[in-house]
């Protein structure tokens, strides 16, 4: 036909293909917003700013459009179990948030006319007082929330209270200290108690949680707290007051999160139950997976899919939309719907959903740069079988790109992305991350090994003393299979992962002889000093690993055995680490020491620090670097050259 384009596909061999999905793109998609809230001055979330030095900003949305409340340098986020907890609370015609380079919490008019105040005082030592998980006091002119007091040298030397800070500045009020770990107190509609979760080493938050309710005293305080839901082996990860005398519930007793209603009694009643996961793993103070609606009708999360709960029959259904996954930060005002939602093919974006109408408004802006969707891969949800017959869930990401072919008879390398955690689970919503490999024509498939969120209290005890087990054999199952069908190449297989998925890659490569090399990003190494007793981690996880891999000293060589570090000699190939140097959680002392056995002993390998960089990566200068040497790293081990990528330098 005249004037018709013919597209032309060129044949190349997969990992040499051009992408308009650069590492700067990719940076630029890390302007990702959480925290969402909704109030009567509008729609507020944070959003992070890669080229801002990787700050999260404080935004909010009036109808009109969306504007940044404060301005740079103020970075609203904290520390509070390093991993943070909701940083901001709207009272009336203010807005109060904690800022991270001094962690105390300022005040600044919601229009963000003036100059934010502190109004939490300058602790003794340089952020020795944290602050999270902020909601508004009875009355509003306190700010309730979590404090994290900073009291030694050790990572593991802090306390926890629940505190009122005043909004007029002053001295914060302590309520009450029943946990060594709590959630921020509640108050009841009528404001005559409060409401809020506790736990205690070694236990983790989904492992069991206590429901604790108090009476508000005179002065403020609390009275003696009692238990009404939760204890050992059942965890609550969500509670709201429903009235002066009942609150609304998400807790595992039959090892499924549900909703309940509770009496102040300690009356239970789940009001639809079902073998599905409504809740979810309580990684950061103010999470929340549930909204009412009103007439006996709530908004939940089921597997991350945004539905309806009905009491009145006992139901949960789905809503249609087109946005699979919803972030666990969900309010409803006046069957209005917001939250922080995306899909395959659209990252994350805050969002509002009219319920009566089906109407979906985009709140946040795109990132720039995101490609034709002919670049993006679609994840194709598969399950395979672990040796035990157990199920493995994954998500298969193809190489895509609509301008490149491979080769007839070639088959592509492919990467196991293990996700961090290990208590969490792989969502399928884009990650522009994951496009830059597979528009060069790397493929990915995510593992959700045992031990995953979202399939029950069951799948998640599978890796109770079998990390750097059951999650290596799971992701090497998956691996194996996609190269004994022909979707990937047996010869080029890699495992990458994060933090705890960092673990897992470091295990991998140090136990089975699946993968050709591995990315292993801000990993634990070295078990032994991961704990409280070796000094290497924060309070929060630092008895993490008793429920993982085993009580100490019993199990002392059960640490050293499963420990990558102890087995250098083992590598079965080269590996790339990428390390911040403000790690908190899982700091750089672990990798140097990694590296420094690596380091003569011909096994080829890369190590990129990034200053300035705490437990992943927010600078936009830091993830352009970690792509580009990851890109570089898999090129020189596959054998091909990807093009506009600078080559990573090889250490042996």
């Amino acid at each position: 036909m005249i004037g018709s384009v013919i597209a032309v596909v060129k044949i190349a061999s997969y990992g040499t293909w051009a992408s308009p999905i650069d590492a700067a793109v990719v940076a630029q998609s890390g302007r990702r917003p959480g925290w969402t809230s909704t109030h009567a001055s509008g729609v507020w979330w944070t959003e992070s700013r890669p080229a801002d030095g990787g700050r999260l900003a404080l935004v909010r949305h009036d109808g009109a459009g969306a504007r940044d409340v404060v301005a740079a340098p103020w970075n609203v986020r904290n520390r509070v179990h390093e991993y943070g907890g909701n940083p901001y609370v709207v009272i009336d015609d203010v807005v109060a948030f904690t800022n991270w380079d001094d962690q105390r919490i300022h005040t600044v008019d919601i229009e963000g006319k003036g100059e934010p105040a502190p109004i939490s005082p300058a602790p003794e030592r340089p952020q020795g007082a944290r602050y999270a998980d902020l909601i508004a006091g009875p009355g509003g002119a306190h700010v309730w929330c979590v404090r994290e007091t900073v009291t030694g040298d050790r990572p593991i030397d802090v306390r926890r209270d629940l505190v009122a800070v005043p909004l007029s500045g002053g001295e914060p009020q302590v309520l009450a200290a029943s946990h060594h770990f709590m959630t921020a107190p509640k108050p009841s509609p009528d404001g005559r108690y409060a409401a809020w979760l506790g736990w205690e080493h070694p236990d983790m938050p989904w492992d069991s949680t206590e429901l604790c309710v108090a009476e508000v005293l005179a002065d403020g305080t609390f009275g003696p707290h009692r238990v009404v839901a939760g204890g050992p082996g059942e965890a609550v990860c969500q509670v709201e007051w429903e009235a002066e005398d009942s609150l609304l519930v998400l807790t595992d007793p039959q090892g499924w999160w549900n909703l309940h209603r509770v009496g102040l009694d300690g009356t239970a009643v789940n009001l639809a139950p079902c073998e599905e996961e409504l809740g979810g793993p309580l990684w950061m103070l103010g999470y929340r997976w549930f909204a009412p609606l009103g007439r006996g009708r709530f908004v939940v999360l089921r597997g991350g899919r945004l539905a309806v709960l009905d009491e009145r029959s006992g139901t949960v259904t789905d809503i249609d939309t087109d946005l699979p996954s919803w972030a666990s930060d969900i309010s409803a005002v006046d069957g209005v719907v917001t939250a922080v939602a995306g899909g395959p093919l659209s990252e994350p974006a805050v969002v509002s959903l009219n319920l009566s109408n089906g109407e979906l408004t985009a709140l946040s802006e795109p990132s720039t740069g995101i490609p034709d969707e002919r670049y993006l891969p679609r994840p194709v949800e598969r399950t395979f079988v672990a040796a035990d017959g157990r199920k493995i869930p994954a998500y298969v990401l193809a190489p895509t790109n609509p301008d490149f072919a491979a080769p007839e008879g070639e088959l592509p390398p492919y990467v196991v992305h293990v996700h961090g955690g290990p208590t969490s689970a792989y969502s399928p919503v884009l990650s522009l991350s994951l496009a830059y490999f597979t528009s060069r024509g790397i493929g990915v498939v995510a593992v959700n090994h045992g031990g995953s969120t979202g399939y029950g209290r069951e799948f998640r005890d599978v890796l109770k003393g079998q990390w750097g087990v059951v999650d290596v054999q799971d992701s090497a199952t998956v691996a194996a299979a996609l190269a004994a069908e022909g979707t990937a190449d047996a010869e080029r297989l890699a495992v990458r992962g994060g933090s705890a998925g960092g673990w897992t890659a470091a295990a991998s490569m140090t136990t089975v002889d699946t993968y050709a090399c591995g990315a292993i990003h801000f990993p634990i190494l070295d078990l032994s000093s991961w704990t409280s007793g070796g000094g290497e981690t924060h309070d929060f996880e630092s008895r993490y690993l008793e429920g993982l891999v085993g009580s100490l000293p019993e199990h002392a060589d059960r640490y050293a055995e499963r420990s990558p570090i102890n087995h250098i000699d083992k590598l079965a190939g080269p590996v790339l680490l990428l390390q911040g140097l403000e790690d908190e959680v899982c700091p750089p002392e672990q990798a140097n020491r990694f590296v420094a056995g690596l380091d003569g002993t011909g096994i080829p390998h890369a190590y990129l620090t990034f200053e300035g960089e705490q437990h992943g990566f927010r600078k936009a200068e830091s993830i352009i670097a970690a792509h580009e040497g990851e890109m570089s790293f898999y090129g020189q081990v596959f054998g091909f050259t990807p093009p506009g990528v600078p080559v990573l330098e090889l250490r042996r």
